[in-house]
Parts: C-alpha cells; sequence; structure tokens
C-alpha cells in the first residue's frame, strides 16, 4: 500500500496532518506526570499535536488541564486516555462536555467508548503494539492507530516487538492511519519510521526533557543522564513498563531473581511509584519511566524548539537520507 503525503510550504500534507488539522505529523505523546496543559499547548502551538496525559488526573484536575489548554491555544490538541482508569465514565463525560476535539486511547478494548467518542464529533486513536490489535482497532472504527515499540517508555506491550519491526507488520494489515512510537527522537527517526510505512510520529521521552513537561527537574535531569542500557523492560508479572535502573529497580530485580509471586511484587510496587519519580523527584524510590532514546537525549530545551529541530533534520533527510 501507498500512502501519499507531500512537503509544502508550511510543512507536510498527508492523512495525519488532514486527520488532526496541524502543520506536522509529530505528536507529542499523553505521559504521565508530563504531559500537562503547557507541553500540550506548547507542542500544538509549535505546529504539531499536543496530548493531556489523563491518566495521572482526577477528574476535576483534568478539566482544568482541557480549560487551560483551551485558553492557552487555538490549534487543535488532544487528550490520551488510559481505558483502565478507574473513573474512565467521568473522565469520558468531560471530555465530551469541553468538546476535546482528538482522544488517543490505550490500555483496554477500543470497542468500549469509541463509539460514543466519536458519536460526540471526537476524532479517536488507539495505542497497540502489534498488529493483531490493530486489526481489531480498524474493525472498533477509530480513525488511526499508534502502534508502539517496546523501546517506548512507560507501560509496555507484552509482544516486546521493537518500532522497527512492528510497524511494517502493522502497515501490511491495516488501510487507516498509522503513527509510529517508540524509540523517536529525532527526524532521522522519524524518516526511517515514514520509509517504514508510518504517516506520522508519536514522540514522548523527548518532550520530557522541555520546561513545559509537569515532571520533576531532578527526573529530567535523570534522563539527559541517561546512557545506553541505563533502562530496563521490567515488572512483566503486573504490566511490563521501562524504567530507569535505581534502587527500586534493584530490588525488583532481585525479587524477580527470587521468584516472587505477583501478589509479593504488587507489595513491593506499592502505590503512587511513579509520582514519587517522575513528579515529586524522588530518583532513589521512584519509579522512572522512560525509553530507551533517552540515552542520546543530552539537553533540556523549549518544546517549540524540539519540535523545530525534528522537523528540520526530517526535511533534510528527506532530501538527502544518505547524508550524516
Amino acid at each position: 500500500m501507498l500512502f501519499e503525503g507531500k512537503m509544502t510550504d508550511s510543512g507536510f500534507d498527508n492523512r495525519i496532518t488532514q486527520l488532526f488539522g496541524i502543520q506536522y505529523p509529530i505528536i507529542q505523546a499523553g505521559m504521565i506526570w508530563a504531559s500537562g496543559w503547557r507541553l500540550a499547548s506548547a507542542v500544538s502551538n509549535a505546529g504539531g499535536l499536543g496530548l493531556i496525559g489523563a491518566g495521572s488526573m482526577y477528574p476535576d484536575v483534568l478539566r482544568e488541564h482541557i480549560q487551560k489548554c483551551k485558553a492557552a491555544t487555538s490549534k487543535p490538541f488532544g487528550v490520551n486516555l488510559p481505558l483502565l482508569y478507574p473513573d474512565i465514565d467521568k473522565h469520558i463525560a468531560i471530555i465530551i462536555e469541553e468538546k476535546v476535539p482528538i482522544v488517543f486511547t490505550s490500555a483496554g478494548n477500543p470497542k468500549t467508548w469509541t463509539g460514543k467518542l466519536k458519536e460526540n464529533g471526537i476524532t479517536v486513536v488507539h495505542v497497540v503494539s502489534s498488529a493483531k490489535f490493530a486489526k481489531k482497532c480498524q474493525d472498533a472504527g477509530v480513525d488511526a492507530v499508534v502502534a508502539e515499540g517496546f523501546e517506548a517508555g512507560g507501560h509496555n506491550g507484552r509482544e516486546e516487538t521493537t518500532t522497527l519491526c512492528l510497524i511494517p507488520h502493522v502497515r501490511q494489515s491495516i488501510n487507516i492511519p498509522l503513527i509510529a512510537a517508540g524509540g523517536i527522537a529525532t527526524g532521522r527517526a522519524m524518516y526511517a519510521m515514514m520509509a517504514l510505512g508510518a504517516e506520522g510520529v508519536q514522540i514522548g521521552s523527548r518532550f520530557v526533557c522541555s520546561p513545559e513537561a509537569s515532571s520533576h527537574q531532578a527526573f529530567k535531569e535523570a534522563v539527559v543522564a541517561a546512557n545506553e542500557g541505563d533502562t530496563v523492560l521490567t515488572l512483566k508479572e503486573l504490566t511490563p513498563v521501562r524504567l530507569i535502573k535505581n534502587e527500586f529497580y534493584q530490588r525488583v530485580a532481585a525479587a524477580e531473581e527470587n521468584c516472587a509471586t505477583k501478589e509479593q511484587m504488587e507489595e513491593l510496587l506499592g502505590r503512587a511509584r511513579a509520582k514519587k519519580g517522575m513528579f515529586e523527584g524522588d530518583m532513589t524510590e521512584g519509579e522512572l519511566e522512560i525509553g530507551q532514546v533517552s540515552s542520546i537525549i543530552n539537553d533540556i530545551k523549549p518544546a517549540a524548539n524540539i519540535l523545530a529541530e525534528i522537523w528540520t533534520e526530517f526535511a533534510e533527510t528527506a532530501k538527502n537520507p544518505f547524508r550524516f
């Protein structure tokens, strides 16, 4: 299958930019404890699609972020909504009441809420980690799919398929618009994903390292300091998650080596572990979710600058893909 796209004077024109009404086919991931209204509006104002990460928000907090985002940008933005969230019905009601134009769902069955959202004029995208689930999303009526490889930070697919292998497989399996995620932080990586059949990219870890991200400064600095091999996919007995190695992770690894039960792993994880690390800045006992690509992130800079650099490198690579 061949899906057309072309450079324009103002950015790019393809099914993703048309679907969302954006300038560049670059989506900022809706990460917990990082993707609040400041980051989402900054990315949207720069020509991409900013997403508010609802997974770490109580309903009233989500409404506040949506309203502040609407005040901060006239451009399209969206909400990322994990479907396993306990107050999902309240989140859905707020999203509809506030007329959020775009929703990215994840961690659940897309059939459950896609119809309701689309009835209210909302564009729906679902995040998957396999071609099998991408097909189910298409059957459920979603408008586009994000296929996320296991390089990604945060909660991850059990298949452990790399983005390089996942994207062409998903592309062969569906005909709706496809967005690539996992291990993407540069324009060259974006070009590679587009060459494999993606029509846009979703980027998380790179945008964590921006002043607008709501995550703690100590966490941002830990991401910048991370080297090759400093992240690991762990907690597979619960929900697989990619973390920076720290003292908490070492205890998790020791428990796994000693064949701890699921109940023992749940007790070790406890509550609010991600908030403790990424939002409160506890680099020792916190859960530090980030992607493998952190090893090539070397600075903290405004979200608009990040997006501009990615797009410029993509455009230059498209002109001469073999120049390094």
